[in-house]
């Protein structure tokens, strides 16, 4: 069946006699996620909660559209983890200043960049980008609007427990036996200011984990996942309904 709010599978016939109050546009990655994960984790992952939440939004009035999801993420750190695809933070600016002007000529006013990869950081380019479009911009990381603390007892940062257990429940046919993971272990800084991650610096990942996941995923399971779905994607449909109706003459009273 096609779902008239995912551009890739409407139609003409569709777009042209509809207004659509906002565009998400997913954005992931291409990684390895330890050894148990897809490298599209990040692009799925992105594509399942876009779909879930602009369909909830679509049933409840809100013409929301779902562009196709970027593949490419910032990789600097991986580089020498064969197939980690990088797309540097200018070029996204690029790619994201290319894709607003389209949509501001063609009269759709809200964006929201649904981000799923930890190395993605869109808050600089919109800052750059707002003052030049009438475009209302916004970006959200799905995996971090809902506390995880509730669903899972490790949650990780990479390809742990919850990426793992979204995954079973999505994809799971794409997903290894939890016997071919490994532990997620990774090792810490010796400096202490990047220890306790007061300050930042970008992570070299060969020399932090063995097998590219930082999380122990051994705890995941598909019930977790879903019910962690449920909740995200019930939020960010939330805002999206908020958002489709804003006036934004009137976002600030």
């Amino acid at each position: 069946m096609i779902r008239p709010y995912i551009l890739a599978e409407t139609n003409w016939k569709s777009v042209s006699s509809t207004e659509y109050d906002v565009a998400v546009l997913p954005w992931g990655a291409t990684e390895a996620h330890n050894y148990h994960l897809p490298y599209a984790t990040d692009v799925m992952e992105c594509d399942a909660v876009a779909a879930e939440s602009a369909r909830r939004a679509w049933i409840a009035g809100a013409r929301v559209i779902v562009l196709p999801t970027v593949p490419f993420g910032v990789n600097t750190g991986q580089l020498d983890i064969k197939l980690c695809l990088n797309m540097n933070p200018s070029t996204q600016a690029a790619l994201l200043g290319d894709l607003v002007r389209a949509l501001e000529g063609q009269g759709i006013r809200k964006l929201v960049v649904l981000n799923g990869h930890g190395g993605n950081d869109f808050k600089q380019m919109i800052r750059e980008l707002q003052p030049r479009t009438s475009v209302f911009l916004c970006s959200l990381n799905w995996y971090t609007c809902v506390d995880p603390a509730p669903y899972f007892d490790e949650p990780g940062d990479h390809a742990g427990e919850l990426e793992t257990s979204v995954m079973q429940h999505i994809a799971p046919d794409l997903v290894l036996p939890l016997s071919e993971a490994g532990d997620g272990s990774q090792r810490k800084p010796s400096i202490v200011g990047l220890r306790e991650r007061w300050v930042w610096a970008p992570r070299p990942w060969t020399r932090v984990s063995k097998d590219t996941g930082t999380g122990n995923p051994a705890q995941a399971t598909p019930e977790r996942g879903a019910r962690f779905f449920e909740a995200v994607t019930a939020r960010i449909s939330g805002f999206l309904i908020e958002l489709a109706a804003a006036d934004m003459d009137r976002l600030y009273e």
